[in-house]
């Protein structure tokens, strides 16, 4: 995550890695994410079983996160990250087992269920560490902290993140998932827990010293990372420059996506297959931006096969979160909410663009997902669902994909029951359509390579190989009979899915998550003719006064991480006595989705609310000496290093975000301070390499320009004759567009002033559309203005 930053230390770090000496036990899977262990052999019947007959009751239970909750019951004494924790440790002058996971990590669970509930591997770790359990997603903080430790002394990361402490927060060694016992050349966690303590009451000086030695090269690292304005010279601060500069590294990124893409099946090449949506968004920018349809080839291509891939759940709606082989077919189950929101997004620009109805059909699947099954009662969104689930009610264990899976028999089935609803087609074979369209066979579809574990053996996951209308083709009948067949079909399906035994749902509501799905909604709710535009409008401001009552603090005007549902959305709950404030992520993307809401509102308190957060980050986060944002505040309690992410992942990092809300507040406020800040920002990460590869999010927010500003003005009282006019604008993905809202009753809350100049015409609603300080003429006429935005859109 922060190797590039951390690069130049790489051998100082192996060297120290290697004095640890305890090589031999720290063999650990390189890639779990891959699935090349053997199959696992553990009796986890067993294990469900004591779980769940077990007299264990830890301190855990007082806890919030689900994810902690799940560990409740567990035989070790576990704790939270806590000062009684870290004190206790200090106190006793023992080491501190810190274990960090997430509620719908698969891997988590087998731990848990092989290690953590096993009595006698229990009594070692309550003897000999201080335990501490760590929910990665309410603390992405100590997550980051460690995994880049993780990162650097193994080469790969994963969780469960398994990581050895002294009592001064420093770490020993670490790794991801052990077996209880040693197999498959990876030492059991007996073994290390036993080998660990035993070197600590031996030698523990030389541990600290090595991992306060590690600390520090990271420290270092980040202290002395120059800003591109410290290694050139001056002039190289100015706009023109820094402007010069991204119009490079803008071609260098394409040229690498274009080259590095999978020609025949979309997105990166290889395999396990992420959306990695950042740089798709990239690309969709940067087409807007050239008019290159090459460009938009490799972006369409990737939404295409994902949206035909067993990533996508046909039958009712959302993606899992990647696939675990090159053709998007069979995923690693779990559902995200990060990973709904932007990939939402995504489709929504795409349909902005091409006009394509399928891109917003499948925006509409997510967006039908997300509020069935992911929303809380009052209007927050839940963080996501396991990828596992018990495959009947009495089975004595869950396996993965359980509840996605399909036999041929079954699908047979449920669609012969349901002929009632297909008695419109009843010339056609319901069965076989679908079973041709979405490629199921009666052995099952999945490749063994693909299930290694065997628990998708004779089942399918449904996925397209051709096309709606090569399957209209088949059976020689429209495109539009062949969907609303497999519409009917895939509505079978759900109902008799929905009896079974479900995933579990991790109810935590983390800000910076909602504040994704408040950028989609909103986004969703400016297609102007979707049929479900005021659902989707009412949503997104549900979201919005959810977000400020539970997850803004009115007394420190300070975010918080995340509030806690309950299984029957009744309720929301607060955190514990002392709260977790929010990190950069928490600020930055949600005041991305706060941009975007006052779009589909123009509510200007909404912008105000932003600007409010973006100064209060600005406080924070940001690096007076040296530009960027750290992930934590200054002074946070025992974080022994601030680090600043240079990375987009599965999410876009905080600093990448902030660039896009910098870019954009200071064009709607004419901000001379926020386009200061968002220079410096560029010049602290612009030595990232290749910078456009691993932040395409920062570098498409840099194409937002002073000097090719773009404005949708309307002039008019609150009316559907000026929301009319705000539709035609709004229906189009114009990146770095701000869209102004001047009411002539009210000319004092306009918010950029140098619009009071604009006049309407002959007392109507007035629309204008300006680029490069030039406008058009004033347009009154909705129709006639959509001709002459789709002009603009051609220059």
């Amino acid at each position: 995550m922060f190797i590039s930053l951390l690069r130049q230390h790489s051998r100082q770090l192996k060297r120290y890695s290697n004095e640890l000496k305890l090589k031999n036990l720290i063999n650990f899977e390189k890639n779990l994410y891959k699935f090349k262990l053997e199959r696992i052999q553990y009796n986890f019947a067993r294990n469900m079983s004591s779980a769940h007959s077990t007299s264990h009751t830890n301190r855990l239970s007082s806890a919030k996160s689900p994810y902690l909750l799940q560990h409740q019951q567990n035989p070790v004494d576990w704790y939270e990250w806590s000062d009684e924790a870290i004190n206790k440790a200090r106190n006793e002058n023992k080491p501190i087992f810190l274990s960090v996971g997430y509620s719908t990590c698969h891997w988590c669970h087998v731990m848990e269920a092989e290690s953590f509930m096993d009595e006698e591997i229990a009594k070692i770790m309550n003897d000999n560490f201080i335990n501490i359990k760590v929910d990665r997603e309410e603390r992405p903080d100590i997550d980051k902290m460690y995994m880049t430790f993780l990162l650097l002394i193994n080469g790969s990361g994963g969780w469960p993140m398994s990581v050895f402490l002294t009592p001064d927060l420093t770490p020993i060694t670490a790794g991801t998932y052990f077996p209880p016992k040693s197999r498959w050349g990876m030492p059991g966690f007996s073994t290390v827990l036993t080998t660990i303590a035993e070197r600590w009451r031996k030698d523990q000086d030389e541990l600290k010293s090595t991992g306060a030695s590690i600390i520090e090269a990271i420290r270092k690292s980040v202290a002395d990372r120059k800003s591109l304005a410290d290694e050139e010279d001056h002039d190289s601060s100015t706009s023109q420059h820094i402007y010069a500069t991204v119009e490079s590294k803008f071609n260098q990124a394409v040229n690498i996506y274009i080259r590095n893409y999978d020609k025949v099946y979309g997105g990166s090449s290889g395999a396990p297959k992420f959306p990695e949506i950042a740089k798709l968004n990239f690309m969709l920018h940067a087409f807007v931006q050239s008019q290159d349809k090459e460009i938009l080839d490799v972006a369409l291509k990737q939404l295409d096969k994902m949206a035909n891939g067993g990533i996508h759940d046909h039958v009712f709606g959302g993606f899992a979160r990647y696939s675990v082989d090159q053709r998007w077919h069979i995923p690693h189950f779990e559902k995200m909410l990060y990973d709904q929101a932007q990939i939402m997004s995504a489709y929504v620009n795409a349909f902005k663009i091409t006009r394509n109805m399928k891109y917003l059909k499948i925006a509409d699947r997510i967006y039908r997902y997300v509020c069935t099954d992911m929303r809380n009662g009052k209007g927050g969104f839940y963080s996501g669902e396991d990828a596992d689930s018990l495959p009947s009610p009495n089975a004595p264990a869950k396996i993965e994909g359980a509840f996605y899976a399909w036999t041929f028999d079954e699908i047979q089935e449920t669609l012969t029951e349901d002929f009632e609803k297909f008695k419109g087609f009843t010339d056609f074979d319901v069965q076989k359509i679908y079973i041709y369209h979405y490629d199921i066979k009666p052995k099952g579809n999945v490749e063994p390579s693909s299930d290694p574990h065997g628990h998708l053996t004779g089942k399918n996951i449904p996925f397209v190989n051709g096309s709606v209308e090569e399957t209209a083709d088949k059976f020689d009948t429209t495109p539009q009979v062949i969907e609303k067949i497999l519409e009917f079909a895939n509505e079978s399906l759900d109902r008799v899915r929905r009896q079974r035994c479900r995933p579990h749902l991790d109810t935590k509501i983390i800000c910076a998550w909602n504040g994704l799905m408040l950028s989609a909604l909103s986004k969703l709710a400016t297609v102007r003719d979707a049929e479900g535009k005021s659902d989707y409008l009412k949503t997104a401001k549900d979201l919005y006064e959810f977000i400020k009552e539970n997850l803004y603090d009115k007394e420190t005007k300070k975010l918080l991480r995340s509030c806690y549902g309950d299984v029957n959305d009744t309720e929301v709950t607060s955190q514990s006595y002392k709260p977790i404030f929010g990190f950069l992520d928490d600020y930055a993307f949600l005041i991305r989705g706060l941009l975007d809401f006052y779009v589909a509102t123009l509510d200007v308190n909404v912008l105000h609310f932003a600007v409010e957060l973006q100064n209060r980050q600005n406080e924070l986060f940001w690096d007076p000496a040296n530009g960027g944002y750290f992930y934590t505040e200054e002074n946070a309690q025992n974080v022994i290093v601030r680090l600043k992410e240079d990375h987009d992942g599965a999410e876009p990092c905080g600093n990448s975000v902030s660039a896009h809300n910098l870019a954009m507040l200071r064009l709607y406020f004419e901000s001379a301070e926020y386009k200061s800040i968002l220079e410096k920002l560029f010049l602290f990460f612009a030595n990232a390499k290749p910078f456009g590869y691993v932040l395409p999010e920062m570098l498409s927010a840099l194409l937002i320009k002073d000097s090719s500003l773009s404005m949708l003005v309307v002039i008019g009282e609150e009316s559907d004759e000026t929301n009319a006019l705000f539709d035609v604008g709004r229906d189009y993905y114009v990146p770095g567009m701000i869209v102004l809202h001047l009411n002539p009753k009210n000319p004092e809350k306009a918010v950029r002033k140098s619009i009071l100049q604009y006049k309407g015409v002959d007392g109507k609603p007035t629309a204008y559309i300006c680029e490069k300080q030039m406008c058009n003429l004033p347009n009154t006429d909705p129709q006639k203005f959509k001709d002459e935005f789709q002009k603009y859109l051609l220059k």
